[in-house]
């Protein structure tokens, strides 16, 4: 009988834990924007906090300086009809996403609001800022989710990508969430989704010491000017190998991407050659990419770069090697020599309009 008690007073603690939490469940969204706009991986960031719960209020946090934030903020506002509020730091220590101030911001915000969740998208961006900021509010992030099955249950890839792993957070508030921005399409919104939008507030920085600044110094941003699609977000990827041998051979792919409006890809060992800047690295430790038409030219497959791009709607792939992995996964394939099929391609496609 007693044994009995106990089992079922510890089912009623258990039960009674769970509905306070799924009550008390908010987000946190460390967000980027450029040019006065929210990036659309942010927007993914968002898609994933409202897998967590459906009553899941979300704040996101936007730090900047100058009227580029202010514009970013007012359009955050009206992007999505999860977002309740708006959090705006505008200070010069945020000008430039440098971890040190960041992280100290998010511990200002987070003892502040009390969230349940933090949540960055896995680029650059999240992964410089979240791994900081856990460790000063003391709790261990879970990185690179791709499936979220509840409050404190997530899916996130190991090995390569090779398996997925079911992870079950049970460490204090916050979980801290790096999510994979391909794996939360954003849905289209309708223009008149919200009339007033969400609510816009500065964040007091009164608190935030000159200490928060650190040791790091912004020096200068190295980035080439193009017109065309970010690759992060680009409907159509070109990627070329190391088989296009060098940095004047893989204009090539740039030429083919201008004309079919697409972003340039490039594996590994194509950025370790010098052919392209790492920034085109698509992989395990480049960047992770779902378009609808992924093109690999000249890339054998590794496995590093599958874990960057087997999440693509159709992919196609050109080489010369019939046994090369990338027909694996491969929706279309054709054996063949880049040097004679990049130039009929080129001459057979139709130009840009």
């Amino acid at each position: 009988m007693a044994c009995r008690f106990i089992v079922q007073n510890l089912s009623k603690r258990h039960l009674l834990h769970s509905t306070f939490a799924s009550r008390s469940v908010s987000t946190l969204i460390l967000a980027e924007h450029e040019g006065g706009s929210i990036k659309a991986q942010s927007l993914s960031a968002v898609a994933a906090a409202s897998s967590i719960s459906e009553d899941n209020p979300v704040s996101l946090l936007l730090a900047g300086s100058g009227s580029s934030l202010q514009q970013a903020a007012e359009k955050a506002a009206t992007c999505h009809h999860s977002i309740s509020q708006v959090l705006v730091a505008d200070s010069d220590k945020f000008a430039h996403p440098l971890a040190e101030p960041w992280a100290k911001l998010i511990q200002l915000v987070q003892l502040k609001g009390g969230y349940s969740h933090v949540i960055a998208t896995s680029g650059s961006f999240g992964k410089n800022i979240l791994p900081r900021a856990a460790a000063l509010l003391d709790v261990s992030p879970v990185t690179d989710v791709v499936e979220i099955n509840g409050p404190h249950q997530f899916i996130r890839p190991i090995y390569a990508g090779n398996a997925l792993c079911t992870v079950r957070y049970t460490g204090a508030n916050p979980c801290m969430l790096s999510v994979r921005s391909t794996s939360f399409p954003v849905p289209p919104i309708s223009g008149d989704l919200k009339s007033g939008g969400a609510s816009i507030s500065e964040v007091d920085l009164s608190t935030l010491d000159e200490d928060s600044i650190g040791k790091s110094r912004f020096k200068k941003l190295s980035s080439e000017e193009t017109d065309r699609p970010d690759l992060g977000s680009a409907r159509v990827v070109v990627t070329g190998g190391r088989a296009l041998k060098s940095a004047e051979n893989f204009k090539m792919i740039e030429k083919l991407a201008e004309k079919l409006g697409a972003a340039v890809g490039a594996t590994r060992a194509a950025v370790d050659a010098g052919f392209v800047p790492n920034e085109l690295q698509v992989g395990q430790t480049g960047k992770i990419v779902a378009p609808e038409l992924y093109m690999a030219f000249g890339v054998s497959g590794a496995i590093q770069h599958l874990a960057g791009m087997k999440d693509s709607k159709v992919i196609v792939a050109v080489n010369k090697d019939a046994d090369a992995p990338i027909f694996q996964v491969a929706d279309y394939g054709l054996v063949g020599d880049l040097f004679e099929v990049i130039p009929e391609l080129l001459e057979k496609l139709p130009e840009k309009k």
